[in-house]
């Protein structure tokens, strides 16, 4: 990967439309399953989505694996998709965008707070 595509992000553009058309072979109830898999995990991406582009190939993969073998998605994942893209990320104690900004925040907020002298 150049320097350039890190930078533009295209690598990602590629890598997500690579996955996209893998999803579209995939039978209606994984296909399903696959869009609710994305929107659980994209509150643990980073600014870009980069960390996440593995988890998604291999949440991607374990899905046509079971398409192949002819599994439903609810013998494979039961019925907590979004426990499974929990566990997927690290469990519960998972930092989403959204606590590592409120981190930010905080801390903002405490050395401005110090300055002031309160």
């Amino acid at each position: 990967m150049s320097f350039w595509e890190t930078m533009t992000g295209s690598d990602l553009t590629r890598e997500w439309q690579a996955l996209e058309s893998r999803a579209k072979a995939l039978p209606a109830d994984h296909r399903a399953a696959w869009e609710e898999i994305k929107g659980h995990l994209s509150p643990y991406a980073d600014f870009t989505g980069r960390s996440l582009m593995p988890i998604l190939d291999n949440a991607l993969g374990l899905l046509e694996e079971t398409a192949a073998d002819g599994q439903s998605v609810r013998e494979v994942l039961g019925d907590d998709i979004k426990g499974f893209c929990t566990a997927l990320t690290g469990g519960e104690r998972s930092r989403t965008h959204r606590d590592r900004w409120r981190e930010q925040l905080n801390r903002n907020v405490a050395r401005k707070l110090g300055r002031l002298g309160v």
